[in-house]
């Protein structure tokens, strides 16, 4: 079971709580997180990657066990602890401006 936190905005649009829950099969990816979380919240598509290229949005973050997983290769695998569901994977919206 993976353990997803979505930033507030995410979470009003999609109408879930804290935290959602997927099952994901192995190889447990960035890609495969977020395949999974659009695929049962289709209202999420296009909100953190781009509909046509699949890339990141530029004021989405990833971060799980303290790590920054933004720029990380989209199928690189999760760490065991967020795969173990001990650890969430972690939607953060970026902050911008002066």
């Amino acid at each position: 079971m993976i353990r997803v936190m979505l930033p507030a905005h995410l979470k009003i649009l999609a109408k879930v709580g804290h935290e959602v829950q997927l099952e994901v099969a192995d190889p447990v990816t960035q890609r495969r997180v977020l395949d999974e979380l659009e695929a049962r919240y289709p209202m999420l598509r296009g909100t953190m990657r781009d509909r046509d290229t699949g890339q990141r949005r530029a004021f989405i973050r990833f971060y799980a066990c303290e790590e920054d997983l933004s720029n990380e290769p989209p199928d690189t695998p999760l760490p065991e602890e967020v795969r173990a569901g001990k650890e969430p994977f972690l939607v953060v919206g970026a902050m911008a401006g002066g």
